[in-house]
């Protein structure tokens, strides 16, 4: 997000139950009627991801959010969809690799599918329909209960195998794909404080 730009979030919303979304609804949300070049039903079968976050810049950015834990939530199994729905993901995952990368010829559909898914529709919105979006991994640390990663410096060595794993650069970041790392303790320390202002006042 360009500085001075603000998110105006769409999921999850303590109003809506804090549900995440996917497929037609997800593009609702973030306020896309419809695809104008090429259709959701034409790139992916039904019950595609459901993304941990959904929002729309006051500049009219997409924006995109996977969130991770810890590092083995990576590390993803390929999808049980049907054949015939495979046959389709793997077409699409396989346009997807040509754009990101002309050097690799990884099958997208095995250890880091819900990776790659991500990209793909990524891809999907911003170079086959034109439109403004952003994608983020958002990794956390510091996620003592899951016993995930305490740096950034973990999830960036994780990251890496995964570009080696699909052949893509280490720098996504022209293609709007970004890495952003937030301390959970950081998080939770601001929510306690915030709560004792609170109490304060009361």
């Amino acid at each position: 997000i360009e500085p001075g730009d603000e998110v105006d979030w769409r999921s999850p919303l303590v109003t809506d139950g804090f549900r995440e979304y996917r497929d037609e609804e997800a593009l609702r949300r973030l306020g896309i009627g419809a695809l104008p070049e090429r259709s959701l039903k034409a790139f992916w079968p039904r019950r595609g991801p459901v993304w941990d976050a959904l929002g729309r810049s006051r500049e009219g950015r997409h924006v995109l959010v996977e969130a991770k834990a810890h590092i083995p939530e990576a590390v993803s199994p390929p999808s049980k969809a049907s054949e015939a729905s495979i046959g389709l993901i793997r077409q699409s995952l396989a346009e997807a690799r040509r754009f990101y990368t002309r050097r690799s010829n990884a099958d997208w559909s095995s250890v880091f599918y819900q990776y790659a898914n991500r990209l793909a529709f990524q891809y999907l919105l911003r170079e086959l329909n034109g439109l403004p979006s952003v994608l983020v991994f958002l990794d956390f640390i510091n996620a003592r209960d899951v016993n995930g990663p305490t740096s950034s410096a973990e999830w960036r060595g994780a990251t890496r195998v995964i570009h080696t794993q699909l052949g893509l650069p280490e720098d996504m970041r022209p293609f709007g794909v970004y890495h952003a790392y937030v301390d959970v303790q950081e998080l939770q320390n601001l929510v306690a404080h915030e709560r004792a202002g609170t109490d304060a006042v009361q």
